[in-house]
């Protein structure tokens, strides 16, 4: 019988505890046993055993009802958004179209939560090239005049000013070169020109060029192609992973690899640090997991062997 068709709990267990108590009365009314005006020593031992054995088969057939109900309030407190696909077998019972209309709402918390997820990266993506746009047409070039407008000063002014014009000079190169470096960070034009692999070495070149850490890369053969969704999210990931390696691991060396597991695309960064600890999920630890579960993956972080943490990502491998 399907949990629309059951009775309604409150009517169960009506029902149970006026069995019994019909049961007791039954056994009462046909059994020999008598109760004097003043109850005698064994009336009251065999009518506390009969309320005890009353007690006893209530609560029996009670458990076997409302147990589901157990198992439904354990899985309540252990949901987690950021962890979907969490359900409750549902067994039938009087407890049965509560699991199941529980388990609709979670399908639909998430769906929901997925397309809320997808609409704000979307538009996180959008936002950024916006500003990297804005960065590099207008803040470049005003940069770049000042540039040519500080070298050609520097060749009309006397001596004692001209060094002075050189130091702004290069501060104006050093703030264009910083510009350049955000406005590409925040739009990876080499992703979209040269591929993943390349994007992805520019990322280690960069983590080493700006912190020293020694990165190396393991890139395997023959990866198969991805979508412009799918690649944007690795690079995401492995940028994000990257940055916690700068800011908090203090690690020595980084590897990055790009490898093929079954069906399964995945990106590893290990580093050598000092580990993450409990791995407290801040903004950018949940960002990278929300990214994977947009792209249908999954996003592991794990302590590696003689210190240091690893990121995996898995992304499901689509057959041309």
């Amino acid at each position: 019988m399907s949990g629309d068709l059951s009775l309604p709990l409150f009517w169960r267990v009506c029902l149970i505890n006026g069995a019994v108590f019909a049961l007791a009365t039954t056994a009462l009314a046909f059994s020999p046993a008598t109760v004097s005006a003043r109850p005698l020593l064994s009336e009251a031992i065999v009518l506390t055993c009969g309320f005890i054995a009353i007690c006893v088969l209530n609560g029996l057939l009670l458990r076997s009802v409302l147990r589901p109900l157990d198992r439904f309030t354990t899985v309540m407190a252990s949901v987690d958004m950021r962890h979907p696909g969490r359900r409750l077998n549902a067994s039938g019972g009087p407890a049965g179209a509560l699991v199941d209309h529980f388990n609709q709402m979670l399908q639909r918390l998430e769906d929901e939560r997925a397309a809320s997820t997808l609409r704000a990266l979307a538009a996180q993506e959008a936002e950024r090239e916006r500003i990297a746009r804005e960065l590099h047409d207008e803040v470049g070039q005003s940069l770049t005049a000042v540039l040519l407008a500080l070298k050609q000063a520097s060749t009309l002014a006397p001596a004692e000013v001209a060094g002075e014009l050189d130091v702004a000079r290069e501060t104006t190169r050093a703030s264009l070169e910083e510009v350049r470096r955000i406005s590409q960070r925040l739009r990876p034009g080499v992703l979209a020109d040269l591929g993943l692999l390349s994007a992805l070495s520019s990322l280690a070149s960069e983590l080493t060029s700006r912190t020293g850490v020694r990165v190396t890369r393991g890139f395997a053969p023959g990866l198969p192609q991805l979508s412009a969704a799918a690649e944007l999210v690795v690079y995401r990931v492995a940028q994000e992973a990257l940055t916690n390696v700068a800011r908090h691991a203090h690690a020595n060396g980084v590897e990055v690899g790009l490898s093929r597991r079954g069906n399964q695309l995945v990106l590893r960064v290990a580093d050598d640090g000092r580990g993450a600890g409990s791995f407290e999920e801040g903004a950018g630890i949940q960002g990278m997991r929300e990214r994977a579960q947009m792209a249908g993956g999954r996003l592991e972080l794990s302590q590696r062997p003689g210190g240091g943490t690893v990121v995996e990502l898995e992304l499901p491998v689509v057959a041309p």
